[in-house]
């Protein structure tokens, strides 16, 4: 088979979180990390694999003139559920299909429920969130600002809210089939078992890439990084921001940018 990234020098793929990775949590990627990751491109394959939809990564990634499925040979939003190669979509999945509309509205019911019975400094809006592949749950809302998501995350830090509200529905719904991870500051996910940001490798199978790295910041159990930082298809690369991003891949990829 001939590979489509053949110019490549390295038959490597890196692949990338999106938030404390490449961006700050929910805001846009600097100029830095954009001429980091062109350069890179031009040794390795690259690719970003995030948990919100394409509109929300591509507004976060896009440079202007130019578009996040431009700048990136794999664009894999909802964990790969929906996902670009060279600019061209792959085929996707839907959650919904999986779980079924009853299930789903007894599912929703509880968590609406629960949210509404939790104690909290404060409650915006946008406590479920319905994705292609997923439902993202905010206790506070997706609606905070940046501020109230700093404010509640150091608050979840101190009082386990996340942990605790995925216990809870495990126990409630243990036949559905579902994983439950915490990402970014104010929310977790919940898909189907295997639905994690795995899902993505196999849209890469057929390149047969000798190595596969993955950056990302929510790698320890639980974290919505977690499972494909620690798949033996991968080298896994634990980061805390994107400064830290940028300091590993001149150490490991460019060292003629240090």
């Amino acid at each position: 088979m001939v590979s489509t990234f053949a110019e490549r020098p390295f038959k490597k793929l890196v692949l990338f979180d999106v938030d404390d990775t490449l961006t700050p949590a929910r805001q846009n990627v600097s100029l830095e990390i954009t001429q980091i990751l062109r350069a890179l491109r031009k040794k390795v394959v690259i690719g970003v694999v995030g948990g919100s939809d394409f509109v929300k990564i591509s507004g976060q990634l896009a440079v202007t003139g130019s578009s996040v499925v431009e700048d990136f040979d794999y664009v894999f939003a909802e964990n790969g559920l929906t996902a670009y190669k060279n600019a061209q979509p792959l085929p996707s999945q839907s959650f919904i299909k999986f779980i079924g509309e009853e299930r789903y509205k007894k599912l929703a019911n509880f968590i609406l429920h629960y949210i509404a019975d939790m104690d909290i400094p404060i409650k915006r809006g946008t406590f479920i969130e319905f994705r292609n592949s997923m439902i993202n749950v905010s206790p506070i809302g997706r609606n905070a600002t940046v501020q109230e998501r700093n404010e509640f995350e150091a608050y979840d830090k101190q009082h386990g809210l996340r942990v605790a509200f995925i216990k809870v529905l495990r126990e409630k719904f243990p036949d559905y089939g579902l994983t439950f991870s915490i990402g970014g500051q104010i929310s977790f996910d919940i898909f189907p078992n295997g639905w994690d940001k795995t899902y993505c490798l196999r849209h890469v199978e057929d390149e047969q890439f000798e190595e596969i790295h993955f950056f990302g910041d929510k790698t320890y159990k639980g974290g919505n990084d977690y499972e494909i930082y620690t798949d033996p298809r991968t080298i896994g690369h634990s980061v805390s921001s994107p400064a830290d991003t940028a300091r590993l891949l001149k150490e490991l990829f460019l060292p003629e940018l240090k």
